[in-house]
This record gives structure tokens, C-alpha cells and sequence, in this order.
């Protein structure tokens, strides 16, 4: 269980948000409190320090307490109030954990960097903004619309703009959420819904010298229907996930492939992120059928793939396939562009090129140089929001 309980109470000048969970150590779990709301206190901070104190060098992964989350809230008639940009303590929430308890719930992952020139830029936040809305409205839920993510997420960014790490030494991950908060009966719809940004410093996913990935297919398929949702990132799908995984890594292997789930011969996509198979000039990826999530990456790199003259098919991808591709690579919004060094399936194991990987490579290189402001941005991805 992720989240507990959300109650609001307000006065006429601030307003209160309490949120009672649970952090994660495996299966165990333990509690945390506490956030409130103090905007006064935003635009004084960030002429007071340029930096967090924080040893960027040896950043990780682990979660880091920023200073602000936004938060606003659902009625009924599911028109979300005016949000409100909290001050937060040692909280920390765990989408990939679930919140089963309110039935519904959905995530996105997105990054801010800073450029060279100091700016803070983001990566096509519009989109992330519609996908959300798009896996509300195909799970019932109340959304947040369009202007309203982006305006969650930029003040987001901006009041924590001291843990945006400097330039070349990660990002500011930030988890927009979604959930039910009303009362609700079995399934059925919650009354009100619950809209979250909240962040937290990375490094780069992948440092010079990091190792590829090896994958392990996973021919266990546990989903409740055939394809599961497709192009819903929800929170209840991550269960069966992240057990798959656990038990990929327990034999040494970085993550899970998974088949799809209706006939078990093709590949269909890595844990949290997109595949692709280079071979020539061509490079080939599974169609998003309706049960492949639309990761926004993906579509990037499709997209710049084009723009520099290579052939992409977006198709079924018979499994053997694997064993005529040069280069493999995944992406999504963690890793960006990740090099793929093997793939196991049937005990067999099939190797690919990765420091001779200059498909992989020149992807990787020119999305990251736009993503952070380095290169010119010839497709317009990036909104600088200061």
C-alpha cells in the first residue's frame, strides 16, 4: 500500500494536506507524515541558494527529499480545485507499490534539466499531459486537463529549482500521480480524484563505462485479460511486474522482456520501457497495438530516426527475430536510450553490439544533447520554463 489516507482542512490563508503511507524496504513497510502549504515562501528561496546541498558526483537513485510538492483535488462533478504548491516533509510516495485500496491510479515520468546557460528546460511535458488525460478517460477517472498538469509541473520545477542538478549531472525526476480519494464501493469509480507532482534528483541513468542491459523473456504472462490495459500506465499493472522482475534479477539479469500475452510468440516490451531491434538501416519495434503503453521516448526516437534518413517498422516482432538484429536498445524515461548487450530465451543466449553500436550511440547522443539544451533542437521538444 502506497497511500494511506489524504485529508485536506483549510483557513483563509494556508491549507493543510496530511498523507499517511507507507515506504517500501521489499514487502515490508513503514510510516511517514507530513506536508503544508507556504507559497510565500517559494520565490524567497530561490534567490537565497542556487544549489542544493548535495554531493551531485555520487547522486543515485534513491529517493531525495525536495522542497515542494503541488497537489489539488477533485469535486464531484470532477472540476479540479485551484492547486496549491505545499512544503513538504520526509514523505515519500510508491506508485509502483499500488494503491489498490482506492482502486484506481495512474502515473507519469518525466525529467527537467538544466542547460548550460543555466536554463531549466523539459522534454515534451505536453504529451505526458495527454496521456494522462487519455488513460483517465479510458479508466473512468476525473483528470486534470491539459493546462493544469503543465501548470502543476512548472510550478513544481520552478519551486524546487535549487535540486535541479547542474548540467551534465542528471535531472529532476518528477512522478505525476493520479488517484481515486473518495469513498468508493468494490470497483466502482471513486467520488473524487487526487492530482500529485512531486520530484526528486537523479543522476544519469547511464555513466560512461555502465554496462548494457541483459534481458531474460519472461514466458509467464500474469495479466488479468488478454493485453492487459494498453496504453494505460496504471498502478495496479506494476505488481506482476515488479515480481518478474525480482526474480530476473535474483539470476543476474537487468530485466524482463516480456512476450505478448495473447499467442506468446512476439516480443512485446521490457518491464518499463520500449524495445528496438536494429538491422541495417532499418530498425524495428513493436506496434503499439493496444497493449504496448505509447512511452514518449519511443515516440521520440521514432520520430528523430526518421529525421535522419532510417528506415522504422512498427510491427508484430516474432521472438526468433531476436537473433538477426545487430544492435538492440530500449528506451523510456529513465533510461532515455539504453544499449541491450544480450537477450536470454530458452536457455539460449543472444549477444549484440554495443560499443560498436552506432545506431544505438547516435540516437542516444543527439536525444540526450536536445533533451539537455547542448545540441540545436530541430523538432521543437523542449520547453524552457524559466
Amino acid at each position: 500500500m502506497a497511500l494511506r489516507c489524504l485529508f485536506q482542512s483549510s483557513t483563509t490563508s494556508s491549507y493543510i494536506f496530511k498523507i499517511c503511507g507507507s515506504r517500501m524496504h521489499g514487502t515490508k513497510a513503514t510510516a511517514y507524515v507530513v506536508e503544508e502549504h507556504v507559497p510565500e515562501m517559494v520565490g524567497a528561496q530561490s534567490e537565497v541558494e542556487e544549489y542544493a546541498d548535495v554531493d551531485w558526483d555520487n547522486l543515485g537513485f534513491s529517493l531525495v527529499r525536495t522542497d515542494y510538492m503541488f497537489a489539488t483535488r477533485s469535486c464531484r462533478e470532477g472540476n479540479f480545485e485551484q492547486g496549491y504548491l505545499s512544503r513538504y516533509g520526509n514523505i515519500e510516495l510508491n506508485p509502483a507499490a499500488g494503491i489498490l485500496n482506492y482502486g484506481q491510479g495512474l502515473i507519469e515520468g518525466m525529467k527537467a534539466y538544466r542547460g548550460e546557460d543555466g536554463r531549466i528546460l523539459m522534454f515534451r511535458p505536453e504529451l505526458n499531459a495527454l496521456r494522462m488525460k487519455k488513460g483517465a478517460e479510458r479508466m473512468c477517472m476525473h483528470s486534470p486537463t491539459v493546462q493544469q498538469f503543465m501548470e502543476g509541473v512548472k510550478q513544481t520545477v520552478l519551486a524546487n529549482r535549487r535540486w535541479v542538478p547542474p548540467p551534465g549531472k542528471g535531472s529532476l525526476y518528477l512522478r505525476p500521480l493520479l488517484f481515486g480519494s473518495g469513498a468508493s464501493l468494490g470497483v466502482s469509480a471513486a467520488s473524487e480524484y487526487t492530482f500529485l507532482v512531486f520530484g526528486s534528483p537523479v543522476q544519469n541513468y547511464f555513466k560512461e563505462g555502465t554496462g548494457a542491459l541483459n534481458l531474460y523473456v519472461e514466458e509467464v504472462i500474469p495479466r488479468a485479460c488478454l493485453g492487459g490495459t494498453g496504453g494505460v500506465k496504471a498502478i495496479s499493472n506494476y505488481g506482476p511486474v515488479l515480481e518478474a522482475m525480482r526474480r530476473a534479477k535474483a539470476r543476474g539479469f537487468s530485466d524482463v522482456l516480456y512476450l505478448d500475452a495473447e499467442t506468446g510468440k512476439n516480443i512485446e516490451e521490457v518491464s518499463a520501457a520500449n524495445i528496438f531491434l536494429v538491422k541495417g538501416n532499418t530498425i524495428v519495434t513493436p506496434a503499439t497495438n493496444g497493449t504496448i503503453l505509447e512511452g514518449i521516448t519511443r515516440k521520440s526516437v521514432i520520430e528523430l530516426a526518421i529525421h535522419l534518413g532510417y528506415k522504422v517498422e512498427e510491427r508484430k516482432v516474432p521472438v526468433e527475430e531476436l537473433k538477426e538484429a545487430e544492435e538492440v536498445f530500449c528506451t523510456g524515461t529513465a533510461t532515455g536510450v539504453a544499449s541491450v548487450g544480450s537477450i536470454t530465451f530458452n536457455n539460449t543466449t543472444t549477444e549484440y553490439k554495443v560499443k560498436d553500436g552506432l545506431v544505438t550511440q547516435q540516437l542516444r547522443s543527439i536525444l540526450v544533447g536536445i533533451q539537455t539544451g547542448s545540441i540545436q533542437d530541430p523538432m521543437d521538444w523542449v520547453l524552457q520554463i524559466d
